[in-house]
C-alpha cells in the first residue's frame, strides 16, 4: 500500500493506493498519528484503493473519530466493491462517502 499525503492549510487529503488490510493498516495508523492537531478536515481518496479489510475499516473509523468535532471527514472516489464493505457494516450511514 502507498499513502500520498497532501496538506493544504488545515485540510489533509490522503490518497490510499492498493490494499488496506491487516498487513498495511498499521501504516495508515502511523500516518494518522503524524497529523498535526491543526488539521481540522481530513479526506481519504480511495480512487486507487482495491480492497479494504476489517483492519482497514478500524483505521478509517479511528480517523473518523479523531476528526469528530472538527470541520469534517469524508471519503471520496470509492469503488463499488469498497463501498459495499461500508454498506455491509453500516458505516455508510455514519461516514460521508462519495462514490
Amino acid at each position: 500500500m502507498e499513502i500520498i499525503n497532501n496538506i493544504d492549510g488545515n485540510k489533509a487529503t490522503m490518497e490510499i493506493i492498493g490494499w488496506l488490510d491487516t498487513q498495511t493498516a498499521p501504516q495508515l495508523g502511523e500516518e494518522l498519528s503524524k497529523l498535526s492537531d491543526d488539521i481540522t478536515s481530513l479526506v481519504f481518496d480511495f480512487a486507487k484503493l482495491e480492497y479494504i479489510s476489517s483492519a482497514g475499516l478500524r483505521q478509517v473509523v479511528s480517523a473518523y473519530k479523531k476528526m469528530s468535532g472538527k470541520d469534517g471527514f469524508k471519503i471520496i472516489n470509492v469503488s463499488d466493491e469498497v463501498f459495499d464493505v461500508f454498506k455491509l457494516t453500516g458505516f455508510d450511514q455514519k461516514i460521508n462517502i462519495e462514490k
